[in-house]
Order: structure tokens, then C-alpha cells, then sequence
């Protein structure tokens, strides 16, 4: 992977909120574009750095943000050629025990705040400007849970990267240059089994995460969900992609989850690591953590830095 991303990227190039800090509350919402509803999907598309200020300004503690991503079907019908070099829909995997599904998804909106409400009124006016244009395939409303775990109780996020490490492990650089500043994203929803995870021990549950649990320190655990997910690039350093995974739950129906998403700036490093999670490799694998959770969703999406968008939405393709 090339190392040509900035600390501060270009102006003509700032990528979306992608590299914003955790957050307490945000939406997820996936939708495909109906056949004729191009058009209103391009419209909103281009209103939404508007919409993102006009729910912003009256709270700017809310810190509010949106992040739009765009499958390659849709893709292709709103934009045409040429396509961001590594767009695809993504790539199921069937493993020996485990299946990574793939779930219809045109776009992506990837909405945090600080507070829920304005996670709510901004997801409701797209909806509503949509209306008619789109068909709803998941809509997960997630929050931070305690000191930034998982419903399964360990900390999430710990080898994430953060300052210039963040861009250079999330943004596209001089591999694709006519979609610099971008980004990819991919999405998972996760089910758990709350009650046979909490009916294994804290010491058999830390051997499956490979991490303490409570601090989150590694732990030497052949085989465990961290070794899996630990993937080495040519250098023998890890390779790193910038996840934004979020808790999300329905306890009255017996719903427990983590809705995953990881941005990357070539997709590949994530699709290594699902791999490796879900078929395994000739060394080990698959993830243990499989076991108590089940990917239900799937998808993959592009995420165009925010100038981008403007001239897409302005021009039709990329100048």
C-alpha cells in the first residue's frame, strides 16, 4: 500500500468526517435506490453537507456528523465510469462453520453525535427526503456502552489507529488519485449469544478475545479473535484499518449485537481479515469469537472525499 496520504490532506481533497473520535450515539442506515430514484438519491446526496450543518449549529457540543458512502451498483447507475479502483459489492464467504452473508446496499449514511436526538432528526429528514426514492434495507440506532465496550463486555478499539496513523490507515492516497481523500467502508451487523458467552468463564472468554477483560490488555493467545484479525504486511508491521464499531441492542426481544464498520483505504486489508475470521487459514483459524456472534448484513460501499461529492453531485463524474 502506498504511504502518500498527508496528515492534513489536501484542500482540494477533505475526505468526510471519517476520521471523527468515538462517539455516544449514531445511526446506521443503509437503503437501495429504486428504479427511478436516482435522481432524488443524487439530490440528497448533494444537500447533505447542508442538512449535517442545519441539525449542527444550534448544538455545537452535539458534534454531529454524516458520512456517506455509495455501493457499486449504485455506482454505476448515479455516476457512471470510471469507478474507484477497488469498488465492488461485497464478497460473501462460506467457511467450515461460518458464513459471511451479503445483503443488498446502495447507500450508506454513517451518522454520530455526542447526543441521540440529533442522530435521530438528521436520520429522519433523510428518510424523509427519500421517501418514495429508496427502500430501507437496515436502519441500527447504537450508543456507547460503559468506559467504550461491547455488549460481550470488552473494550472495543483498543489498536485502533489516531492522528496521521488514522489517515494514513482510512484514506486514499496516490494509488487512485482521481478519488484522493476518499475512503471504503465496510459494513457487518453482528448477532451475539449472550447466554452461552456468559456461560463460559472470564478466563475462557479472555482466551477467545486474546485480551484481558478488564483492561484489554493482549494476552498470548494462539488462535484467539485478536491473533486472527492480526494481519502483517511485507514489513512484518501490522497492517491497520480504522473501525468504528458501536454497540446496538433490543433487550426485550432478545437482541444483542455490534453493528461493525471499518474504513480502509483499500478494502482488501479488511476482506484479508474477514477471511481469515470466517474460512480460516492453512496456520488456523477461524475466529473463535464466531462461535457466540453471526454476521446478518453485508455490504460494501465507497466513500468520496467531500469535494468529491460536491463536483459528483454538480458534474455527474469525477473532474
Amino acid at each position: 500500500m502506498s504511504s502518500s496520504v498527508p496528515s492534513v490532506p489536501s484542500p482540494r481533497s477533505r475526505p468526510q468526517p471519517v476520521l471523527g473520535p468515538p462517539a455516544s450515539a449514531a445511526v446506521f442506515l443503509v437503503v437501495t435506490v429504486d428504479p427511478g430514484g436516482e435522481a432524488a438519491a443524487g439530490e440528497v446526496l448533494a444537500e447533505l453537507p447542508g442538512l449535517e450543518r442545519a441539525f449542527a449549529f444550534p448544538h455545537p457540543d452535539g458534534r454531529l456528523s454524516c458520512v456517506a458512502g455509495i455501493g457499486a451498483r449504485a455506482w454505476d447507475r448515479l455516476y457512471g465510469v470510471p469507478r474507484p479502483a477497488a469498488l465492488h459489492p461485497f464478497r460473501e464467504l462460506t467457511g467450515p462453520r461460518h458464513h459471511a452473508v451479503s445483503t443488498p446496499g446502495d447507500l450508506l449514511f454513517h451518522i454520530r453525535a455526542a447526543r441521540p436526538d440529533l442522530c435521530f432528526a438528521l436520520t429522519a429528514e433523510i428518510t424523509r427526503r427519500l421517501r418514495g426514492a429508496v427502500t430501507v434495507q437496515d436502519e441500527t440506532q447504537a450508543f456507547a456502552y460503559y468506559d467504550a465496550r461491547n455488549l460481550l463486555g470488552f473494550i472495543d478499539g483498543t489498536e485502533n489507529p489516531v492522528g496521521p496513523d488514522a489517515a494514513e490507515a482510512a484514506l486514499i492516497g496516490d494509488e487512485d488519485p482521481e478519488f484522493w481523500g476518499g475512503s471504503y467502508a465496510i459494513v457487518q451487523k453482528y448477532l451475539h449469544d449472550v447466554d452461552a458467552w456468559e456461560g463460559l468463564t472470564t478466563e475462557e472468554q479472555e482466551r477467545v478475545m486474546g485480551r484481558t477483560k478488564a483492561t484489554g490488555l493482549e494476552l498470548d493467545a494462539p488462535g484467539s479473535h485478536k491473533e486472527v484479525n492480526t494481519v502483517l504486511g511485507p514489513d512484518g508491521r501490522e497492517q491497520r484499518i480504522l473501525r468504528a464499531a458501536m454497540p446496538f441492542g433490543r433487550p426485550g426481544r432478545g437482541e444483542f449485537g455490534t453493528y461493525f464498520i471499518a474504513y480502509a483505504r483499500d478494502p482488501r486489508l479488511t476482506e484479508t481479515m474477514l477471511r481469515r475470521m470466517f474460512v480460516g487459514t492453512p496456520a488456523g483459524g477461524p475466529d473463535p469469537l464466531l462461535e457466540f456472534s453471526r454476521a446478518v448484513t453485508g455490504s460494501l460501499f465507497f466513500v468520496p472525499s467531500a469535494d468529491l461529492l460536491q463536483d459528483l453531485s454538480a458534474h455527474g463524474k469525477p473532474r
